[in-house]
């Protein structure tokens, strides 16, 4: 699936790209389980924030030179349910794409706001 030219400029440069899609995730298993699948996680994966963050540390899973962009869509409803859950899953992400400066690789990580389905109901589509 393309996510337009976005995506598409990073394929051709050589990049792979990874897309994390969480619509109707509602929990940390869910979570947990969409990251297994999306980011082809191995079968000791622990299923948890510490393992989560070993697992994309670790270099023999991380991007390839030049990069990995991974895309993460239909994030909102599952951040406005699980604010906390979401908060750690940030700081996981962001830990990670900065550990891969010292490997001449790249993590970068690229939240999608996505269609007006996916707006907030407080505000108009």
């Amino acid at each position: 699936m393309t996510y337009g030219p976005f995506t598409d400029v990073c394929r051709a440069a050589g990049w792979q790209v990874t897309v994390l899609e969480l619509t109707g995730v509602s929990d940390k298993s869910g979570f947990m389980e969409r990251c297994v699948r999306a980011l082809d996680l191995p079968d000791w994966f622990g299923r948890n924030w510490d393992a989560l963050a070993d697992t994309l540390g670790d270099p023999d899973w991380g991007p390839a030179s030049p990069g990995r962009l991974l895309l993460v869509t239909g994030w909102r409803q599952y951040a406005k349910v699980r604010s906390d859950e979401w908060e750690i899953a940030q700081e996981v992400l962001e830990s990670a794409s900065g550990h891969y400066e010292e490997h001449d690789a790249t993590l970068a990580v690229f939240l999608a706001l996505g269609g007006s389905a996916e707006l907030p109901a407080d505000q108009p589509g």
